[in-house]
């Protein structure tokens, strides 16, 4: 009797044990989830992603940790999350360059395409078409008619080669058939201080950057980049109705997971980030900055990176931007 009664503690143990193991595998989070942000701390993705986390971590019952990997343009970080497990501890707040690349690099140690799996995106944003107030401009149809007359003369600044605002600009151009110089600078904060004190003439910079220096008439601000005017600044037309029909060119923010995911796991994580972002308080806030949630399908993101990539890559082919 005595091995007997000495093995039911021990089948009990086992069965526990087996029970345990399969509730982890089925509760998923059961340890903190890892969130890379492809850029240095201070940026807008840093901010953007350490402004979600805490509701995002309560909701999902788990400490929701940011990574910054910044470095060659944001590949560093794309390349840490496209190679990680699928399980979903490691995530990605990937952002709209992630589109871009391609049409700038021969060979990306991943491809976003493949190798990445959207979740949702989070914020779209787009850019402010701005001038110096020295230029005799006051609407986009005045731009295009002053630059038209000095072919090459105008010079426009960017955050940098391949950037959002550059392409943006890029874009600008080949759907006025205008002719500026481009004026690459390592990220906005230089750009700006030259903007302003009349060195280049026109950028279309982030809504952050440009719109405050707007307000207060230090620079002129002609158009929004977007789809739609912002609440935040209702009285600046967007480029398409203020004389480029069909223009539109926005940052956006989304996050994503190693491609092989778990569809459940990838559908609770849109679940409560789209819950996350449908937050009134969070709502505003983003609203206010000039910024519009969004909170879509995996089917809808990945959508939009599919577009986004090629409408790039045909703004690169056109702006003669030879791959690295």
């Amino acid at each position: 009797m005595t091995p007997y009664i000495g093995a039911r503690p021990i089948c009990a143990m086992l069965i526990l044990g087996m029970a345990g193991a399969a509730l982890a595998q089925g509760g998923y989070p059961q340890r903190p989830i890892r969130i890379v942000v492809p850029s240095s701390p201070g940026g807008g993705t840093d901010i953007l992603t350490r402004f979600l986390t805490p509701s995002l971590s309560q909701r999902l019952g788990q400490p929701v940790v940011v990574d910054n990997r910044g470095g060659a343009g944001s590949i560093i970080g794309n390349d840490v999350v496209a190679k990680s497990q699928p399980d979903g501890y490691t995530l990605l707040m990937g952002i709209s360059t992630l589109a871009i690349l391609p049409a700038l690099h021969r060979k990306l140690p991943y491809d976003a395409l493949r190798d990445l799996a959207p979740i949702t995106q989070t914020i779209s944003a787009p850019n402010i078409l701005v001038v110096h107030p020295s230029l005799p401009v006051k609407s986009v149809k005045e731009l295009i008619a002053f630059a038209r007359s000095r072919p090459g003369e105008l010079n426009f600044g960017s955050a940098g080669k391949g950037t959002n605002p550059h392409l943006s600009m890029e874009l600008f151009l080949s759907m006025t058939g205008l002719k500026m110089v481009h004026i690459p600078y390592k990220g906005l904060g230089p750009a700006i201080p030259d903007l302003l004190a009349g060195h280049i003439a026109v950028m279309t910079a982030t809504m952050l950057t440009g719109l405050p220096h707007a307000r207060t008439g230090r620079l002129r601000a002609l158009g929004v980049t977007g789809a739609r005017r912002i609440s935040a600044a209702p009285d600046i037309p967007t480029v398409a109705e203020a004389g480029v029909p069909g223009y539109e060119a926005t940052q956006w923010y989304g996050l994503l997971a190693p491609a092989g995911t778990p569809r459940d796991i990838v559908a609770r994580l849109n679940t409560e980030l789209v819950a996350v972002l449908r937050t009134p308080a969070i709502g505003q806030k983003f609203v206010a900055d000039g910024a519009n949630p969004v909170g879509n399908t995996p089917e809808e993101f990945a959508h939009v990176l599919r577009a986004e990539t090629g409408k790039w890559a045909k703004v690169v082919q056109a702006a003669g931007i030879r791959p690295e």
